[in-house]
């Protein structure tokens, strides 16, 4: 593979792992009763805040770590 193809996965993979995870959890919170989009910075929308943040750390990482389980296959 390349290193532009190389680079193109890593990247790709990353940003839909971060976006992936950070709208899974924005949805968690609101299931869960925190506002993202409440007035002012109460506790709620602190919650949500922090769990969207959480959310995308975990995404980025479950899809590092599928891009290494899968290095072997290209």
């Amino acid at each position: 593979m390349s290193d532009t193809s190389r680079l193109l996965k890593e990247g790709l993979s990353d940003a839909v792992g971060f976006v992936g995870g950070a709208l899974a959890a924005f949805w968690i919170a609101r299931v869960l009763g925190f506002d993202l989009f409440a007035d002012g910075y109460g506790g709620g929308s602190i919650g949500a805040i922090v769990a969207i943040g959480l959310g995308g750390g975990l995404g980025l990482q479950i899809a590092r770590r599928w891009r290494a389980a899968n290095a072997g296959k290209d």
